[in-house]
């Protein structure tokens, strides 16, 4: 059964990407899983090779990048079950003098006016993370409210600011308190230790970063690694059975993590206008990118390399991870291989 998606990835490495997990469950039960390449293939971005390259597994954990969304999607959710926070409540309730038109639902359907993102590494070069993060806080609206659609990274730091507060707690706790915790996700955190680097992928080559060869064990992502590694929009580290027992808790109605009627409501089409897509609640629904011809499946994409799909309908949760981002971003393929791997999950779906 997993034939295919061996060649599928085969194809793929080191092509489009070093390593590469992928694994598609039908109705909760693994159908297939594949593994490809190398954790570290090079060693600068002249596409050097490293002197030694360790085979990835199928435990081998990735920056799973803009995944992380839902984790901090799933955190907020479950904060408006408990009643601290409701989705349509201004977000000066949290953070004095911000717009009163921004609400979580806005920030989680990227409507709520703000730019994609924000390099405060590069604004604030000797600032500390607090400071950093106030500074995105603080960042004024250039779009129309309610929208069209505009993706915003700032959006998603700013509700995972709003989710700390709401919660009590600062992020990486709250996920691990409510999401990753109580599904025994074991592998799945911010700021992978010494003791899982091993199994970490590495990505791209950052000379401004210290440290020789490739950026490993250490966010990806140049906002978040400013804000010191935690944020609502990136940062996550995970292996792909983590992140399909994750994507199996969606798809059965949130299992232990949210109640079926939250979860209803993040699949629900939100009326984001401007996107070629429909949004639910951080997440996308019939993202062709994403999710190929699963019409109607909805998840993520990370930008080095990853994706969660879910299909209740055809009882699919389709992960894919990789590391197209090493060593140099910008690698063609990735948009394929996510089709590809989402049309062998189609294949292997119940009748």
């Amino acid at each position: 059964m997993a034939e295919g998606l061996k060649e599928v990835l085969a194809g793929a490495v080191p092509r489009v990407c070093s390593a590469a997990v992928a694994l598609v469950a039908v109705d909760g039960e693994v159908a297939a899983a594949a593994v490809a390449g190398e954790l570290v293939r090079y060693t600068d971005g002249e596409g050097t090779l490293a002197g030694e390259r360790p085979p990835a597994r199928r435990d081998s954990i990735f920056d799973l990048a803009s995944v992380s969304k839902l984790f901090t999607t799933a955190v907020v959710l479950s904060l408006a079950e408990e009643g601290r926070l409701d989705l349509d409540e201004p977000v000066a309730a949290w953070l004095p003098g911000r717009d009163p038109r921004i609400t979580p639902r806005r920030l989680l359907t990227h409507t709520a006016g703000l730019p994609p993102t924000r390099r405060v590494d590069l604004e604030l070069p000797h600032a500390g993370h607090a400071e950093r993060l106030d500074a995105i806080i603080d960042t004024p609206v250039t779009g129309p409210v309610g929208g069209p659609y505009l993706y915003s990274d700032v959006g998603m730091i700013t509700m995972g600011r709003v989710a700390e507060l709401a919660g009590g707690a600062p992020l990486d706790e709250l996920v691990r308190a409510r999401v990753t915790g109580v599904l025994g996700l074991d592998g799945t955190g911010y700021r992978p230790g010494p003791g899982k680097l091993a199994r970490v992928a590495a990505t791209e080559w950052k000379p401004e970063r210290p440290g020789a060869g490739c950026v490993r064990g250490e966010v990806h992502d140049e906002t978040c690694h400013g804000l010191g590694g935690v944020a609502g929009h990136a940062g996550l580290f995970a292996p792909a059975d983590d992140l399909l027992a994750f994507g199996e808790a969606l798809r059965r109605g949130g299992g232990a993590v949210l109640r079926p009627e939250s979860v209803a409501e993040m699949v629900r089409d939100q009326g984001a206008e401007g996107a070629a897509f429909r949004h639910g609640l951080g997440v996308r629904i019939g993202d062709p990118g994403i999710v190929g011809p699963l019409e109607g499946a909805y998840g993520h994409s990370g930008f080095t390399g990853t994706s969660l799909v879910v299909d209740p309908a055809r009882g699919l949760t389709v992960v894919l991870l990789t590391n197209a981002v090493h060593p140099l971003r910008g690698r063609e393929g990735i948009r394929d291989l996510r089709r590809a791997v989402a049309a062998e999950a189609l294949r292997l779906s119940r009748p």
